[in-house]
């Protein structure tokens, strides 16, 4: 009887034994797919760490392009506001020149009115000459005529002659005049038609300018335009790598938790040994009593 309940014993012992070594191999198996996983994942972390560095190498080149384009785009912003003062100077020196050729105008509608003028005055001092001349002949036949009045008519001849003289000199003059309005009427013109090509000139150098202004414009335009695009590429890729860290993160607490799985089941392991040698041990004590 006890050795059929001792054989019992071994029978549900070693179904017990069965179990275990089943459950064993499967808990094996799981713990080799776990190992398994975590291989996997420690390959996909080291992936994403190759990644995550390629992408930072990326980002800081990208930063380094966008740090390069900003301080294009100032250095063209300083040009833009040079390129507007310099604008903004030749405007006033054309209001300056227009100014000048506006007052040359009036210089010299005025020279023009009195030369005019002093034209009509040798108009009228001619008149005067023929009449005096006139008058000399008249004077000359009554001489011829009146004997008589001979001292008279000398002192009369003197007198006119000497206003004759005098008007000859302020004939002189008049020309002389009339001359050196001439001569400032022509250095006027020369100083207008010079005033003229400086403005033209200035003219030509201002449309340069807008047109320059313009292409700059259009260059700022175009680098804020890769400015945005460079700095939403920048926004998408921070994203990713902020994905790509909780990734990593939900990866590492994944890990955690197959490690803390992996000691439970050492545990476990551990203590199936020490049952299943203690249980050698009883039925090597049982076949001992047996024997």
């Amino acid at each position: 009887t006890i050795i059929r309940r001792q054989r019992q014993e071994l029978k549900l012992l070693i179904a017990e034994l069965k179990d275990r070594d089943r459950e064993l191999n499967d808990m094996v198996a799981v713990h080799e797919r776990h190992i398994q996983a975590w291989e996997d994942d420690r390959q996909k972390i080291l992936t994403l760490a190759e990644r995550c560095s390629l992408l930072t190498s990326e980002l800081n080149e990208r930063n380094a392009v966008i740090k390069s384009l900003t301080k294009k785009l100032k250095l063209l912003e300083s040009q833009h506001n040079d390129s507007k003062i310099t604008l903004e100077n030749t405007q006033q020196k054309y209001k300056e020149l227009t100014q000048k050729v506006t007052d040359s105008s009036v210089h010299c509608q005025a020279l023009e009115e009195k030369n005019q003028s002093l034209h009509c005055s040798i108009l009228e001092l001619s008149a005067k000459t023929g009449q005096l001349q006139a008058r000399e002949q008249e004077l000359l036949s009554m001489l011829q005529l009146k004997d008589k009045a001979l001292i008279e008519t000398t002192d009369q001849i003197t007198e006119v002659t000497s206003k004759f003289k005098a008007l000859e000199n302020a004939l002189r003059t008049a020309k002389l005049e009339e001359f050196s309005r001439n001569r400032e009427q022509q250095d006027l013109r020369l100083t207008l038609n010079d005033v003229l090509f400086q403005i033209n000139k200035m003219k030509d150098i201002l449309s340069e300018k807008m047109k320059e202004n313009s292409k700059h414009q259009e260059e700022i335009s175009r680098l804020k335009q890769e400015n945005g695009c460079l700095r939403s590429e920048l926004i998408l890729a921070v994203e990713e790598a902020q994905r790509k860290d909780q990734l990593y993160q939900f990866t590492k607490s994944k890990q955690a938790r197959i490690e803390k799985e992996l000691s439970s089941l050492r545990q476990v392991c551990v203590k199936q040994q020490r049952d299943l040698h203690f249980l050698q041990v009883n039925l090597d004590s049982s076949e001992e009593s047996r024997q």
